[in-house]
């Protein structure tokens, strides 16, 4: 197949994403982990030209229906980089993952446009990690929320002179997720704009020291979460901006719970070091907001981003 062919229609491909919540504290830009609330996406090739969206869920009510919907512009991107032209496309979206809640729904969407793609061009084009990864970066900014949706588990991102890097770890089993999400949203270009752009040495070095702790915590000594969980990079900074995340967060922290903010916020992550414990900290959060949160009781997920041909009968 060349640039000149599209692809005939007819190939079904379904693709499930899980939410992603980034930074974990110390690890700014830099750490994340995947979470047990999956997107899913179930995409046919059409005739050329021609396309079709469905959205239900989380952000249907927001999310465009022509090519600048966000999974469209990320199958495009990922035909445009093989040199294919991209088929017509009927998509069907079934959003969970809560939108503009610190739980890497635009990352989310951009893995599963990318993807969709490599299930679409299966046999013709192949699409290695490395690729998905330099394209999922390219498109959404950072690595720190796709390289978790990607590949799951707990990933340690960075760019060097070869493009964007991951190394995937596996979270200790005690390690018990909870997230508090909030009925307000938080702009992560508005929570960006909140940091300054130079910050002390010691607190550079305060947080380089908790994001070396927290990996041990996360993989191997769960006991420590809450001290490996302190922050001085971001957290702060960001605190007048959502006032309610600030007020919980430090509610939880005060009763010994590893609660930090979830990516650029509003929602609130809990790194509880069993499920009796995170019981405890929801039962806290009822007690202390004075807006409603919804407590998500859930699991790391360790596979990642899927993608699979449609067969008949299959859901």
């Amino acid at each position: 197949m060349n640039a000149a062919v599209v692809p005939a229609p007819g190939r079904r491909v379904l693709v499930r994403v899980p939410a992603t919540s980034a930074n974990l504290g110390p690890g700014f830009d830099t750490l994340g982990l995947a979470l047990s609330v999956y997107d899913e996406l179930d995409v046919t090739a059409l005739p050329e030209g021609e396309l079709e969206i469905e959205v239900e869920g989380a952000g249907a009510a927001d999310v465009p229906r022509d090519a600048s919907h966000l999974v469209v512009r990320a199958i495009a991107y990922a035909y445009e980089s093989v040199g294919r032209r991209m088929p017509g496309l009927r998509l069907v979206a079934r959003n969970v993952i809560p939108h503009g809640r610190g739980l890497g729904s635009s990352g989310a969407a951009v893995v599963s446009g990318l993807l969709a793609a490599k299930g679409l061009l299966e046999g013709d084009v192949e699409f290695g990690p490395d690729a998905l990864l330099r394209l999922a970066t390219e498109l959404e900014g950072h690595p720190d929320n796709v390289a978790p949706a990607l590949f799951g588990g707990l990933t340690i991102a960075w760019v060097d002179g070869d493009g964007p890097q991951h190394k995937k770890l596996l979270v200790h089993r005690g390690v018990s997720p909870l997230v508090f999400v909030p009925e307000f949203t938080m702009s992560t270009a508005l929570a960006r704009s909140l940091q300054p752009t130079q910050v002390p040495r010691e607190d550079a070095v305060f947080n380089v020291s908790r994001s070396a702790l927290l990996i041990a915590a996360l993989t191997q000594s769960p006991e420590l979460l809450q001290a490996a969980t302190e922050d001085k990079l971001h957290q702060n900074y960001r605190a007048s901006a959502m006032p309610e995340t600030d007020k919980l967060v430090r509610a939880l922290r005060a009763e010994g719970f590893a609660a930090v903010v979830s990516g650029a916020g509003p929602s609130v992550l809990v790194l509880a070091d069993g499920p009796g414990r995170r019981l405890e900290a929801a039962a806290l959060a009822t007690a202390v907001a004075d807006t409603p949160w919804d407590s998500l009781m859930l699991a790391v997920d360790f596979k990642g981003g899927t993608v699979r041909e449609y067969a008949e009968g299959s859901t």
